[in-house]
Protein backbone atom coordinates (compact mmCIF):
# COMPACT_ATOMS: atom_id res chain seq x y z
CA UNK A 1 0.00 0.00 0.00
CA UNK A 2 1.28 3.22 -0.80
CA UNK A 3 0.46 5.68 2.36
CA UNK A 4 1.50 8.68 0.62
CA UNK A 5 -1.50 7.77 -1.86
CA UNK A 6 -4.33 10.42 -2.75
CA UNK A 7 -7.83 10.06 -0.35
CA UNK A 8 -10.58 7.66 -2.35
CA UNK A 9 -12.84 8.37 0.27
CA UNK A 10 -13.03 11.19 3.18
CA UNK A 11 -16.45 11.47 4.99
CA UNK A 12 -16.39 14.00 8.02
CA UNK A 13 -18.62 14.16 10.91
CA UNK A 14 -21.00 11.68 9.71
CA UNK A 15 -24.37 12.08 11.89
CA UNK A 16 -27.54 9.89 11.56
CA UNK A 17 -30.07 9.30 13.67
CA UNK A 18 -33.43 7.18 13.37
CA UNK A 19 -36.04 8.00 15.53
CA UNK A 20 -34.21 7.95 19.38
CA UNK A 21 -31.74 5.59 18.07
CA UNK A 22 -27.83 7.29 17.15
CA UNK A 23 -26.66 5.17 14.31
CA UNK A 24 -23.77 7.02 13.71
CA UNK A 25 -22.05 10.67 15.50
CA UNK A 26 -19.51 12.70 13.91
CA UNK A 27 -17.87 9.91 12.37
CA UNK A 28 -14.80 10.60 10.25
CA UNK A 29 -13.44 7.88 7.79
CA UNK A 30 -10.65 8.51 5.56
CA UNK A 31 -9.57 5.63 2.80
CA UNK A 32 -6.57 5.96 0.55
CA UNK A 33 -6.69 4.79 -3.05
CA UNK A 34 -5.43 1.31 -3.46
CA UNK A 35 -6.40 -0.14 0.16
CA UNK A 36 -7.81 -2.34 1.52
CA UNK A 37 -9.70 -0.57 4.33
CA UNK A 38 -11.31 -2.86 7.16
CA UNK A 39 -14.14 -1.16 8.96
CA UNK A 40 -15.08 -2.89 11.99
CA UNK A 41 -17.18 -2.90 15.46
CA UNK A 42 -19.61 -4.69 17.24
CA UNK A 43 -22.90 -5.71 15.82
CA UNK A 44 -24.78 -2.24 15.87
CA UNK A 45 -21.67 -0.24 16.17
CA UNK A 46 -22.63 1.67 12.89
CA UNK A 47 -20.78 0.04 10.37
CA UNK A 48 -22.85 -0.91 7.43
CA UNK A 49 -25.04 2.40 8.82
CA UNK A 50 -21.97 4.40 7.39
CA UNK A 51 -21.43 2.49 4.17
CA UNK A 52 -24.86 2.69 3.22
CA UNK A 53 -24.65 6.92 3.42
CA UNK A 54 -21.72 6.35 1.22
CA UNK A 55 -23.52 4.40 -1.78
CA UNK A 56 -26.18 6.65 -0.87
CA UNK A 57 -29.26 3.55 0.76
CA UNK A 58 -29.62 6.58 3.55
CA UNK A 59 -28.88 10.02 3.81
CA UNK A 60 -26.59 11.61 6.41
CA UNK A 61 -28.32 14.20 9.18
CA UNK A 62 -25.53 15.79 9.49
CA UNK A 63 -21.45 15.97 7.52
CA UNK A 64 -19.64 15.94 4.07
CA UNK A 65 -18.31 13.36 1.77
CA UNK A 66 -15.53 13.91 -0.79
CA UNK A 67 -14.40 11.41 -3.59
CA UNK A 68 -10.97 11.31 -4.85
CA UNK A 69 -10.88 15.29 -3.51
CA UNK A 70 -14.19 16.49 -4.90
CA UNK A 71 -17.20 17.34 -2.67
CA UNK A 72 -20.44 14.78 -3.41
CA UNK A 73 -23.75 14.98 -2.07
CA UNK A 74 -24.71 10.91 -3.34
CA UNK A 75 -28.32 11.00 -3.16
CA UNK A 76 -29.06 7.39 -4.37
CA UNK A 77 -27.18 4.08 -5.44
CA UNK A 78 -27.10 5.38 -9.18
CA UNK A 79 -25.80 8.07 -8.22
CA UNK A 80 -22.86 6.35 -6.35
CA UNK A 81 -22.21 3.74 -9.15
CA UNK A 82 -21.88 7.16 -11.31
CA UNK A 83 -19.00 8.45 -8.96
CA UNK A 84 -17.33 5.04 -9.25
CA UNK A 85 -18.77 3.89 -5.60
CA UNK A 86 -19.89 -0.06 -5.67
CA UNK A 87 -21.70 -2.34 -2.44
CA UNK A 88 -21.52 -6.03 -2.20
CA UNK A 89 -24.28 -6.47 0.16
CA UNK A 90 -24.36 -9.28 2.79
CA UNK A 91 -27.86 -10.77 1.17
CA UNK A 92 -26.91 -10.78 -2.38
CA UNK A 93 -29.50 -9.05 -5.15
CA UNK A 94 -29.49 -11.76 -7.71
CA UNK A 95 -31.83 -13.06 -10.14
CA UNK A 96 -31.70 -16.87 -9.05
CA UNK A 97 -33.07 -18.26 -12.39
CA UNK A 98 -30.79 -15.87 -14.95
CA UNK A 99 -27.18 -16.56 -15.78
CA UNK A 100 -23.90 -15.08 -14.83
CA UNK A 101 -23.37 -12.89 -17.54
CA UNK A 102 -27.29 -11.92 -17.59
CA UNK A 103 -26.99 -10.48 -13.74
CA UNK A 104 -23.96 -8.88 -14.58
CA UNK A 105 -24.98 -6.96 -17.50
CA UNK A 106 -28.58 -6.62 -15.76
CA UNK A 107 -29.68 -2.46 -16.40
CA UNK A 108 -26.43 -1.92 -18.25
CA UNK A 109 -27.13 -3.98 -21.28
CA UNK A 110 -24.75 -4.03 -24.30
CA UNK A 111 -26.59 -3.44 -27.50
CA UNK A 112 -26.72 -4.66 -31.32
CA UNK A 113 -29.36 -2.35 -33.12
CA UNK A 114 -32.56 -3.32 -30.63
CA UNK A 115 -31.07 -6.26 -29.42
CA UNK A 116 -28.75 -7.17 -26.16
CA UNK A 117 -25.76 -8.07 -27.36
CA UNK A 118 -25.27 -11.45 -26.55
CA UNK A 119 -21.88 -12.33 -27.19
CA UNK A 120 -20.32 -8.79 -26.32
CA UNK A 121 -22.16 -9.20 -22.65
CA UNK A 122 -20.61 -13.14 -22.55
CA UNK A 123 -16.78 -11.34 -24.06
CA UNK A 124 -17.26 -8.40 -21.33
CA UNK A 125 -18.31 -11.20 -18.14
CA UNK A 126 -15.25 -13.16 -19.39
CA UNK A 127 -12.51 -10.54 -19.77
CA UNK A 128 -13.26 -8.84 -15.69
CA UNK A 129 -13.82 -12.18 -14.51
CA UNK A 130 -10.20 -13.22 -15.89
CA UNK A 131 -8.92 -10.12 -15.13
CA UNK A 132 -9.24 -9.86 -11.56
CA UNK A 133 -9.15 -14.01 -10.75
CA UNK A 134 -12.55 -14.42 -10.35
CA UNK A 135 -13.28 -17.82 -12.09
CA UNK A 136 -17.06 -18.20 -12.77
CA UNK A 137 -18.83 -19.76 -15.75
CA UNK A 138 -20.48 -16.78 -17.46
CA UNK A 139 -23.39 -19.31 -18.50
CA UNK A 140 -24.37 -20.88 -15.64
CA UNK A 141 -27.67 -19.86 -13.85
CA UNK A 142 -27.17 -18.49 -10.53
CA UNK A 143 -29.48 -20.87 -8.80
CA UNK A 144 -27.02 -23.83 -9.61
CA UNK A 145 -24.03 -21.97 -7.88
CA UNK A 146 -22.74 -22.45 -4.22
CA UNK A 147 -22.75 -19.26 -2.20
CA UNK A 148 -18.84 -18.25 -2.88
CA UNK A 149 -19.37 -18.15 -6.71
CA UNK A 150 -22.67 -15.98 -5.92
CA UNK A 151 -20.68 -13.81 -4.28
CA UNK A 152 -17.78 -13.27 -6.75
CA UNK A 153 -20.68 -12.49 -9.33
CA UNK A 154 -22.04 -9.70 -7.33
CA UNK A 155 -18.09 -8.50 -7.19
CA UNK A 156 -18.43 -8.80 -11.42
CA UNK A 157 -21.20 -6.60 -11.19
CA UNK A 158 -19.58 -4.12 -9.69
CA UNK A 159 -16.80 -4.01 -11.59
CA UNK A 160 -18.52 -4.13 -14.81
CA UNK A 161 -20.22 -0.90 -14.05
CA UNK A 162 -16.55 0.75 -13.47
CA UNK A 163 -16.73 1.14 -9.69
CA UNK A 164 -13.29 2.16 -8.51
CA UNK A 165 -14.40 1.72 -4.88
CA UNK A 166 -15.35 -1.34 -3.53
CA UNK A 167 -17.57 -1.51 -0.19
CA UNK A 168 -17.95 -5.47 0.96
CA UNK A 169 -20.39 -5.57 3.45
CA UNK A 170 -19.48 -8.65 5.80
CA UNK A 171 -18.35 -10.81 2.96
CA UNK A 172 -17.56 -14.05 4.42
CA UNK A 173 -20.87 -14.04 7.04
CA UNK A 174 -21.71 -16.65 4.76
CA UNK A 175 -19.32 -18.51 2.97
CA UNK A 176 -17.60 -21.16 4.27
CA UNK A 177 -13.38 -21.32 5.33
CA UNK A 178 -12.38 -22.05 1.83
CA UNK A 179 -13.81 -20.10 0.48
CA UNK A 180 -13.37 -16.76 2.85
CA UNK A 181 -9.72 -17.74 1.78
CA UNK A 182 -10.76 -17.31 -2.05
CA UNK A 183 -11.80 -14.47 -1.16
CA UNK A 184 -9.22 -13.11 0.30
CA UNK A 185 -7.41 -13.80 -2.69
CA UNK A 186 -9.99 -12.15 -4.48
CA UNK A 187 -9.56 -8.31 -2.08
CA UNK A 188 -5.71 -8.93 -3.01
CA UNK A 189 -6.22 -9.15 -6.84
CA UNK A 190 -8.71 -5.97 -6.85
CA UNK A 191 -6.36 -3.89 -5.28
CA UNK A 192 -3.27 -5.01 -7.83
CA UNK A 193 -5.81 -3.51 -10.48
CA UNK A 194 -6.10 -0.36 -9.10
CA UNK A 195 -9.08 -1.09 -7.11
CA UNK A 196 -9.66 0.58 -3.64
CA UNK A 197 -11.55 -1.49 -0.60
CA UNK A 198 -13.47 -1.27 1.91
CA UNK A 199 -14.09 -4.21 3.99
CA UNK A 200 -16.86 -3.84 6.49
CA UNK A 201 -16.01 -7.32 8.99
CA UNK A 202 -16.23 -7.81 13.23
CA UNK A 203 -13.77 -11.10 12.74
CA UNK A 204 -10.56 -9.75 14.38
CA UNK A 205 -8.89 -12.56 12.40
CA UNK A 206 -9.89 -11.54 9.07
CA UNK A 207 -8.95 -8.16 10.05
CA UNK A 208 -5.31 -9.11 10.58
CA UNK A 209 -5.23 -11.09 7.06
CA UNK A 210 -6.56 -8.49 4.89
CA UNK A 211 -5.82 -5.36 6.31
CA UNK A 212 -3.85 -2.30 5.61
CA UNK A 213 -5.65 -0.34 8.12
CA UNK A 214 -8.55 -0.27 10.13
CA UNK A 215 -11.09 2.38 11.62
CA UNK A 216 -12.66 0.89 14.43
CA UNK A 217 -16.53 2.33 15.67
CA UNK A 218 -17.91 1.85 19.00
CA UNK A 219 -21.54 2.72 19.99
CA UNK A 220 -21.97 4.77 17.12
CA UNK A 221 -18.90 6.82 17.37
CA UNK A 222 -15.03 6.37 15.56
CA UNK A 223 -12.68 5.59 18.46
CA UNK A 224 -9.68 4.96 16.45
CA UNK A 225 -7.79 4.47 13.44
CA UNK A 226 -4.90 1.21 13.61
CA UNK A 227 -2.05 1.35 10.54
CA UNK A 228 -0.81 -2.23 9.36
CA UNK A 229 2.12 -2.28 11.80
CA UNK A 230 -0.08 -1.41 14.76
CA UNK A 231 -2.94 -4.12 14.15
CA UNK A 232 -3.12 -7.18 16.91
CA UNK A 233 -5.74 -8.76 17.99
CA UNK A 234 -5.42 -7.31 21.50
CA UNK A 235 -5.41 -4.17 20.16
CA UNK A 236 -8.67 -4.42 17.73
CA UNK A 237 -10.72 -5.99 20.62
CA UNK A 238 -10.28 -3.80 22.86
CA UNK A 239 -11.11 -1.06 20.73
CA UNK A 240 -13.77 -2.54 19.54
CA UNK A 241 -15.58 -3.88 23.18
CA UNK A 242 -13.83 -0.79 25.48
CA UNK A 243 -12.25 -3.52 27.32
CA UNK A 244 -9.42 -6.42 27.30
CA UNK A 245 -11.17 -9.70 25.74
CA UNK A 246 -10.66 -12.96 27.04
CA UNK A 247 -8.82 -14.70 23.55
CA UNK A 248 -8.54 -18.09 24.80
CA UNK A 249 -11.73 -19.95 26.34
CA UNK A 250 -10.95 -21.05 30.15
CA UNK A 251 -12.57 -24.51 29.94
CA UNK A 252 -12.68 -27.08 32.91
CA UNK A 253 -12.06 -30.54 31.90
CA UNK A 254 -14.81 -32.41 30.95
CA UNK A 255 -16.83 -34.45 33.84
CA UNK A 256 -17.98 -37.25 31.00
CA UNK A 257 -21.31 -38.84 32.47
CA UNK A 258 -24.04 -41.20 31.12
CA UNK A 259 -24.99 -41.09 27.39
CA UNK A 260 -27.66 -39.00 26.78
CA UNK A 261 -27.65 -38.47 22.59
CA UNK A 262 -27.07 -41.44 20.11
CA UNK A 263 -27.18 -42.11 16.90
CA UNK A 264 -26.95 -45.31 15.49
CA UNK A 265 -26.77 -45.72 11.23
CA UNK A 266 -28.78 -43.31 10.75
CA UNK A 267 -29.62 -42.35 7.12
CA UNK A 268 -31.07 -39.56 5.98
CA UNK A 269 -32.53 -37.59 2.06
CA UNK A 270 -31.78 -34.02 1.47
CA UNK A 271 -34.23 -32.10 -0.71
CA UNK A 272 -33.65 -33.55 -3.71
CA UNK A 273 -33.77 -37.18 -3.00
CA UNK A 274 -29.70 -37.35 -2.69
CA UNK A 275 -29.09 -39.48 0.33
CA UNK A 276 -26.99 -36.80 2.24
CA UNK A 277 -26.81 -38.40 5.61
CA UNK A 278 -25.34 -41.74 5.26
CA UNK A 279 -24.78 -44.09 8.20
CA UNK A 280 -24.03 -42.02 10.64
CA UNK A 281 -22.98 -43.31 13.98
CA UNK A 282 -22.26 -41.37 17.48
CA UNK A 283 -23.23 -40.29 20.84
CA UNK A 284 -23.08 -37.09 22.81
CA UNK A 285 -22.15 -37.55 26.90
CA UNK A 286 -23.82 -34.94 29.35
CA UNK A 287 -21.46 -32.35 30.62
CA UNK A 288 -19.81 -33.00 26.99
CA UNK A 289 -19.20 -30.71 23.66
CA UNK A 290 -19.19 -32.47 20.33
CA UNK A 291 -18.47 -30.40 17.51
CA UNK A 292 -19.03 -31.35 14.07
CA UNK A 293 -16.69 -29.97 11.83
CA UNK A 294 -16.93 -29.85 7.90
CA UNK A 295 -17.49 -27.50 4.78
CA UNK A 296 -21.11 -26.78 4.48
CA UNK A 297 -23.30 -29.30 1.91
CA UNK A 298 -21.73 -32.25 3.32
CA UNK A 299 -24.73 -33.61 5.28
CA UNK A 300 -24.77 -31.16 8.28
CA UNK A 301 -27.45 -29.37 7.73
CA UNK A 302 -30.28 -32.98 7.55
CA UNK A 303 -28.30 -34.27 10.15
CA UNK A 304 -29.49 -31.69 12.70
CA UNK A 305 -32.87 -31.56 10.97
CA UNK A 306 -33.42 -35.40 11.54
CA UNK A 307 -32.34 -35.19 15.34
CA UNK A 308 -34.32 -32.46 16.00
CA UNK A 309 -37.20 -33.87 13.64
CA UNK A 310 -37.10 -31.54 11.03
CA UNK A 311 -36.55 -34.49 8.90
CA UNK A 312 -37.42 -38.03 8.47
CA UNK A 313 -34.90 -40.99 8.46
CA UNK A 314 -34.72 -43.65 5.79
CA UNK A 315 -32.91 -45.88 8.55
CA UNK A 316 -31.25 -46.26 11.73
CA UNK A 317 -32.02 -45.16 15.38
CA UNK A 318 -31.66 -41.97 17.59
CA UNK A 319 -31.94 -42.06 20.92
CA UNK A 320 -32.59 -39.15 23.84
CA UNK A 321 -32.04 -40.30 27.66
CA UNK A 322 -32.48 -43.78 26.23
CA UNK A 323 -35.59 -43.12 24.30
CA UNK A 324 -36.19 -43.38 20.77
CA UNK A 325 -37.02 -40.58 19.07
CA UNK A 326 -36.48 -40.65 15.17
CA UNK A 327 -39.05 -39.68 13.10
CA UNK A 328 -41.00 -38.15 15.97
CA UNK A 329 -42.73 -35.07 15.42
CA UNK A 330 -40.64 -31.73 16.42
CA UNK A 331 -42.62 -30.93 19.53
CA UNK A 332 -42.27 -35.09 20.36
CA UNK A 333 -38.81 -34.07 20.39
CA UNK A 334 -38.45 -31.02 22.28
CA UNK A 335 -40.45 -32.65 24.94
CA UNK A 336 -37.42 -34.83 25.75
CA UNK A 337 -35.73 -32.21 26.94
CA UNK A 338 -33.44 -31.00 23.70
CA UNK A 339 -32.94 -27.62 22.50
CA UNK A 340 -32.27 -26.40 19.34
CA UNK A 341 -30.17 -23.28 18.07
CA UNK A 342 -30.96 -23.63 14.29
CA UNK A 343 -28.37 -22.43 11.66
CA UNK A 344 -31.16 -19.47 10.80
CA UNK A 345 -31.53 -17.69 13.24
CA UNK A 346 -34.46 -14.67 10.97
CA UNK A 347 -36.22 -17.67 9.46
CA UNK A 348 -36.62 -20.63 11.87
CA UNK A 349 -35.23 -19.35 14.80
CA UNK A 350 -36.80 -16.37 16.05
CA UNK A 351 -39.89 -14.12 14.71
CA UNK A 352 -38.60 -10.93 14.33
CA UNK A 353 -41.74 -9.01 14.16
CA UNK A 354 -42.52 -9.96 17.59
CA UNK A 355 -41.11 -9.04 21.31
CA UNK A 356 -37.97 -9.60 22.25
CA UNK A 357 -40.29 -10.83 25.84
CA UNK A 358 -42.29 -12.71 22.86
CA UNK A 359 -39.79 -14.45 21.82
CA UNK A 360 -38.12 -15.52 25.28
CA UNK A 361 -41.47 -17.83 26.22
CA UNK A 362 -42.19 -19.11 22.42
CA UNK A 363 -42.84 -22.62 22.63
CA UNK A 364 -42.87 -22.35 27.03
CA UNK A 365 -46.03 -20.22 26.41
CA UNK A 366 -48.26 -22.70 28.12
CA UNK A 367 -46.24 -23.84 31.18
CA UNK A 368 -48.28 -22.71 34.33
CA UNK A 369 -45.33 -20.38 34.67
CA UNK A 370 -46.79 -17.98 32.82
CA UNK A 371 -50.34 -18.44 32.76
CA UNK A 372 -53.01 -16.96 34.57
CA UNK A 373 -56.13 -18.34 34.36
CA UNK A 374 -57.03 -18.90 30.52
CA UNK A 375 -54.67 -16.27 29.72
CA UNK A 376 -50.79 -15.41 29.69
CA UNK A 377 -49.58 -13.37 32.80
CA UNK A 378 -47.72 -10.89 31.34
CA UNK A 379 -46.47 -9.54 34.55
CA UNK A 380 -44.55 -12.84 34.90
CA UNK A 381 -43.46 -12.79 31.17
CA UNK A 382 -42.18 -9.31 31.98
CA UNK A 383 -40.33 -10.31 34.68
CA UNK A 384 -38.56 -13.12 33.30
CA UNK A 385 -37.82 -11.51 29.99
CA UNK A 386 -36.09 -9.27 32.28
CA UNK A 387 -34.00 -11.55 33.84
CA UNK A 388 -33.46 -13.26 30.61
CA UNK A 389 -31.86 -10.16 29.10
CA UNK A 390 -30.01 -9.34 32.09
CA UNK A 391 -28.47 -12.96 32.36
CA UNK A 392 -27.75 -13.13 28.57
CA UNK A 393 -26.78 -9.59 27.91
CA UNK A 394 -29.15 -8.69 25.16
CA UNK A 395 -28.58 -5.24 24.19
CA UNK A 396 -32.06 -3.57 23.51
CA UNK A 397 -33.96 -0.56 24.85
CA UNK A 398 -36.55 -2.66 26.90
CA UNK A 399 -37.67 -6.17 26.79
CA UNK A 400 -41.32 -4.88 24.48
CA UNK A 401 -38.93 -4.15 21.71
CA UNK A 402 -39.13 -6.04 18.58
CA UNK A 403 -36.71 -8.23 17.78
CA UNK A 404 -36.18 -6.99 14.18
CA UNK A 405 -34.53 -3.76 15.79
CA UNK A 406 -31.73 -6.08 17.60
CA UNK A 407 -28.32 -6.50 15.81
CA UNK A 408 -27.31 -10.00 14.79
CA UNK A 409 -25.56 -11.06 17.78
CA UNK A 410 -28.54 -9.94 20.26
CA UNK A 411 -30.92 -11.55 18.21
CA UNK A 412 -28.67 -14.82 18.61
CA UNK A 413 -28.55 -14.24 22.34
CA UNK A 414 -32.45 -14.53 22.18
CA UNK A 415 -32.55 -17.38 20.38
CA UNK A 416 -30.17 -18.97 23.01
CA UNK A 417 -31.54 -17.73 26.27
CA UNK A 418 -34.94 -19.25 25.27
CA UNK A 419 -33.33 -22.52 24.82
CA UNK A 420 -30.73 -22.78 27.49
CA UNK A 421 -32.67 -21.11 30.69
CA UNK A 422 -35.44 -24.17 30.86
CA UNK A 423 -32.46 -26.24 31.58
CA UNK A 424 -32.43 -28.26 28.83
CA UNK A 425 -31.09 -31.81 28.91
CA UNK A 426 -29.33 -31.67 25.29
CA UNK A 427 -28.44 -28.98 23.17
CA UNK A 428 -28.41 -28.77 19.35
CA UNK A 429 -26.65 -25.79 18.39
CA UNK A 430 -25.81 -24.96 14.18
CA UNK A 431 -23.35 -22.65 13.71
CA UNK A 432 -24.48 -20.42 16.82
CA UNK A 433 -22.07 -17.99 16.40
CA UNK A 434 -22.16 -17.24 12.92
CA UNK A 435 -22.53 -13.76 11.77
CA UNK A 436 -21.71 -12.14 15.82
CA UNK A 437 -19.47 -10.21 16.92
CA UNK A 438 -16.42 -10.53 18.82
CA UNK A 439 -18.34 -9.28 21.88
CA UNK A 440 -21.31 -11.64 21.25
CA UNK A 441 -19.39 -14.59 20.81
CA UNK A 442 -17.22 -14.85 24.35
CA UNK A 443 -21.02 -14.24 25.83
CA UNK A 444 -22.14 -17.01 23.39
CA UNK A 445 -19.32 -19.35 24.71
CA UNK A 446 -19.49 -18.74 28.11
CA UNK A 447 -23.24 -19.65 28.27
CA UNK A 448 -22.73 -22.75 26.31
CA UNK A 449 -19.71 -23.73 28.71
CA UNK A 450 -22.16 -22.87 31.40
CA UNK A 451 -24.99 -25.13 30.26
CA UNK A 452 -22.26 -28.05 29.78
CA UNK A 453 -20.89 -27.51 33.19
CA UNK A 454 -24.37 -27.98 34.19
CA UNK A 455 -24.63 -31.65 32.94
CA UNK A 456 -25.96 -30.43 29.50
CA UNK A 457 -25.08 -32.79 26.46
CA UNK A 458 -23.96 -30.73 24.02
CA UNK A 459 -23.52 -30.81 19.94
CA UNK A 460 -22.46 -28.06 18.03
CA UNK A 461 -22.12 -27.64 14.05
CA UNK A 462 -19.60 -24.96 12.44
CA UNK A 463 -17.47 -24.47 9.77
CA UNK A 464 -15.58 -22.22 12.30
CA UNK A 465 -11.98 -24.30 13.23
CA UNK A 466 -10.69 -21.73 15.65
CA UNK A 467 -14.19 -22.37 17.33
CA UNK A 468 -14.26 -25.61 16.85
CA UNK A 469 -11.00 -26.39 18.58
CA UNK A 470 -11.96 -23.79 21.63
CA UNK A 471 -15.39 -25.17 22.61
CA UNK A 472 -14.86 -28.90 21.97
CA UNK A 473 -14.35 -32.33 24.33
CA UNK A 474 -14.49 -33.96 20.95
CA UNK A 475 -14.43 -33.19 17.19
CA UNK A 476 -16.35 -35.35 14.78
CA UNK A 477 -15.16 -34.29 10.98
CA UNK A 478 -18.27 -34.87 8.76
CA UNK A 479 -17.32 -35.41 4.78
CA UNK A 480 -19.82 -36.33 1.99
CA UNK A 481 -22.76 -37.64 4.42
CA UNK A 482 -20.53 -39.55 6.58
CA UNK A 483 -18.48 -39.33 9.76
CA UNK A 484 -14.70 -38.85 8.65
CA UNK A 485 -13.05 -38.89 11.40
CA UNK A 486 -12.95 -38.41 15.28
CA UNK A 487 -10.34 -36.02 17.08
CA UNK A 488 -9.07 -34.77 20.12
CA UNK A 489 -8.92 -30.90 20.28
CA UNK A 490 -5.74 -31.12 22.11
CA UNK A 491 -3.76 -33.13 20.08
CA UNK A 492 -5.23 -31.93 16.69
CA UNK A 493 -4.48 -29.15 14.62
CA UNK A 494 -6.92 -26.77 11.81
CA UNK A 495 -4.63 -28.56 9.10
CA UNK A 496 -5.30 -31.84 10.06
CA UNK A 497 -8.85 -30.93 10.32
CA UNK A 498 -8.81 -29.34 6.81
CA UNK A 499 -7.49 -32.70 5.31
CA UNK A 500 -10.70 -34.60 6.61
CA UNK A 501 -12.63 -31.95 5.85
CA UNK A 502 -12.06 -31.85 2.00
CA UNK A 503 -11.61 -35.69 1.68
CA UNK A 504 -7.89 -35.81 1.45
CA UNK A 505 -7.66 -38.08 4.97
CA UNK A 506 -10.52 -39.84 6.43
CA UNK A 507 -10.24 -42.69 9.25
CA UNK A 508 -11.43 -45.82 8.29
CA UNK A 509 -13.13 -47.30 11.28
CA UNK A 510 -15.05 -44.55 11.38
CA UNK A 511 -16.44 -45.25 8.08
CA UNK A 512 -18.50 -48.76 9.06
CA UNK A 513 -21.65 -50.53 8.65
CA UNK A 514 -24.22 -50.43 11.77
CA UNK A 515 -24.53 -53.81 13.44
CA UNK A 516 -28.11 -53.32 13.32
CA UNK A 517 -29.96 -50.76 10.63
CA UNK A 518 -33.86 -50.26 11.52
CA UNK A 519 -35.59 -49.01 8.34
CA UNK A 520 -38.30 -46.26 8.29
CA UNK A 521 -40.98 -46.25 5.83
Amino acid sequence: MNTSAPLAVEMKGITKIFSTQVANENVDLDVRKGEIHCLVGENGAGKTTLMNILYGLIHPDEGEINIFGHHVQIQNPMQASRLGIGMVHQHFKLVESYTVTENVILGLEPRKSLFIDREAAYQATRDISAQYGLAVNPNALIQDLPVGVRQRVEILKTLYRGSNIIILDEPTAVLTPQESIDLFKTVEHLVKGGKTVIFITHKVKEVMAVADRVTVLRHAKKVGILERGDITEAAITTMMVGREMMLALEKKPSQHHEEMLCLHGVTAKGDRGNLAVKNVSFNCRCGEIVTIAGVEGNGQTELVETITGLRKAVSGDITINGKSIVNHSPAEVRATGLAHVPADRISIGLCVKEKVSENLIAGKHTIKDFQKGIFLDWKKIKEYALQAVKEFDIRTSSEEDLVQNLSGGNMQKVVLARELLFQSKLLVAASPTRGVDVAAIEAIHQQVLKARESGCAILVVSTDLDEVLQISDRILVMYNGEIAGEFNPNTTTKEELGAYMIGILRQENMIKSASMVITHD
